[in-house]
């Protein structure tokens, strides 16, 4: 599974996937919660729920609170990962919101429980609603303080299943230093997991990626913001960077 599979013209490479969206995607202008963002990122999702993919999503806090940030400024660095956490839950009920406006059938399961908005994460019972067409958007992370949403991301996939993570962020890929500071950036279209852990490029956490790695799961990172690049990721065109054991030929 780790091995990056060749491409078929016309045809999705995966059946089931985990989506990780950064909790900035759904921030902007309009505030922590920007609304016209979250209709957006909602439509990349139905679209490529529509597409025949089982969907699972995780989404950052990051517009709403950083527990780093948090901790950095005074503040006890487990209660400030708790905070993160529920913010997590508040961008899942949004998006869960506007996915349910699109008519698709949806499911909250949070790693703390808040039973009087989400279900509580049982694998088997999230497995069972992707099997009936239901997406299923987890939240607060792994329920532990000091873990990122990108392990939380690749655990929850590993547990369900999934073939592949797809990595929504704000740079088409990955690159051997930031595009934002470096206008000859260069951009990396395949990976090893071992070099991304090596040169220390930012594309999840170390934890993250020893993870996936362990695991043989690949990681597909792209820009979240360019138009159909969610649908495109999960109908497995060509996009971003992909990480995996063994880059080969696509």
């Amino acid at each position: 599974m780790g091995d990056c599979p060749s491409q078929e013209s016309g045809r999705r490479r995966w059946q089931r996937v985990l989506l990780k969206i950064s909790g900035e995607a759904l921030g902007g202008a309009g505030g922590p919660i920007d609304w016209d963002r979250v209709r957006i990122v909602a439509e990349g999702v139905k679209g490529a729920f529509e597409s025949g993919v089982e969907l699972g999503l995780v989404i950052g806090g990051g517009n709403i609170w950083r527990g780093k940030r948090a901790a950095e400024n005074g503040m006890d660095r487990a209660t400030a990962d708790y905070a993160g956490m529920v913010a997590t839950v508040i961008n899942a009920l949004c998006l869960q919101d506007a996915l349910e406006g699109m008519g698709l059938d949806t499911r909250v399961q949070t790693a703390i429980e808040m039973r009087e908005v989400a279900e509580p994460f049982i694998r088997r019972r999230a497995i069972r609603h992707l099997e009936k067409g239901r997406i299923v958007i987890f939240a607060a992370g792994t329920g532990n303080p000091f873990f990122t949403t990108d392990t939380a991301a690749v655990l929850r996939a590993i547990e369900i299943g999934a073939e592949c993570i797809l990595k929504a962020t704000n740079v088409d890929g990955v690159y051997d230093k930031d595009p934002r500071q470096f206008p000859d950036a260069r951009h990396l279209p395949q990976l090893t997991y071992l070099e991304a852990l090596e040169l220390r490029l930012q594309v999840m956490d170390s934890t993250a990626i020893s993870l996936s790695m362990d695991n043989d799961l690949p990681i597909v990172v792209f820009n979240v913001h360019s138009p159909g690049s969610i649908v495109r990721a999960a109908c497995g065109e060509t996009v971003g960077t992909i990480v995996c054991q063994s880059p080969t030929s696509q």
